[in-house]
């Protein structure tokens, strides 16, 4: 029988195909979705030349220029000539094209790209964002993008998890975003070091799509290497006839280990003070004075 596992364990395991792992245990693991943008994608190509020329499925590697698009200069230009020449040579059905996207993070739950369950890195640090849905998804460099392109993989060493359980009646105005900042007010930006953070409680459940979205994308700013919602009603209503491929639910076990859990109240409204997500204040302090 396998171990209590979090959701993060029990979605690298699936994909490792595994019955369970430990925190700390390095795996190989199969991909579901591999980003790249307009700035870290060329990099990214030149390993897939590299290593076989090939990615290793035009349907699951996801190209947008949402960086210097529409181009700034020439040199933003031939940074998009590359990516755009690569997916029409490579036949990539996700590619973006100016006119037809928007913030990549936006673009691919909206159109259904990603979904519960996948395992998704990007070459772009808020590759996280995808975690509201259920997903593990992680930021990762250039060249370790580059080689899930060619080979629909890549290693991971099994994080451990941080559990944050946020509950309570939401203080009116206080939005995901005023959560996640305090969230990290309290641990700090280096607070989530290569683990995942798991965030879950009766304002959570209450929270539309959009700002759940909003705290995946930010447990970067705390240095996480994920930031996952579990799936609820919320979560299939927007996935139901959105999501291109069929989607897994994972769920923490009860008794799933967690090496912190922090509790806090959905009450209190806070904002980033200048100039780090890491400092916080109330909305109804007046900003410091060396701050105006």
């Amino acid at each position: 029988m396998a171990r209590p596992m979090t959701m993060a364990e029990k979605i690298l395991a699936a994909h490792a195909g595994l019955d369970e792992v430990v925190p700390g245990q390095l795996i190989e693991c199969d991909l579901d979705i591999v980003l790249a943008n307009d700035i870290t994608a060329p990099i990214a190509i030149k390993t897939v030349r590299e290593i076989n020329g090939r990615v290793f499925d035009p349907d699951r590697v996801v190209l947008v220029p949402d960086h210097y698009v529409p181009n700034k200069d020439i040199k933003s230009a031939e940074q998009a000539k590359i990516v755009r020449d690569f997916a029409r040579e490579q036949s990539i059905t996700h590619y973006y094209e100016v006119g037809c996207m928007g913030i990549e993070h936006a673009l691919l739950p909206e159109q259904g790209v990603v979904g519960a369950g996948d395992l998704i890195i990007g070459a772009d640090s808020h590759t996280c964002t995808y975690g509201a849905l259920g997903a593990f998804s992680t930021g990762v460099g250039s060249t370790d993008a580059g080689v899930g392109m060619a080979t629909g993989k890549a290693w991971f060493k099994v994080p451990e998890t941080i559990l944050f359980k946020i509950e309570g009646a939401l203080a009116p105005g206080v939005s995901g975003k005023d959560i996640i900042l305090h969230i990290i007010g309290l641990i700090g930006v280096d607070g989530a070091l290569y683990q995942a953070m798991e965030f879950t409680g009766s304002a959570i459940r209450s929270l539309p799509m959009d700002e759940r979205l909003t705290i995946s994308n930010m447990a970067i700013e705390a240095g996480g290497k994920a930031g996952l919602i579990e799936v609820d009603d919320i979560t299939r209503a927007y996935l139901d006839g959105r999501v291109e491929r069929p989607s897994t639910e994972y769920h923490s076990d009860p008794d799933a280990q967690y090496c912190r859990r922090h509790r806090a109240s959905g009450g209190i409204p806070a904002s980033a003070l200048q100039h780090s997500s890491g400092r916080r204040g109330s909305r109804r302090q007046d900003r410091p004075s060396g701050d105006r």
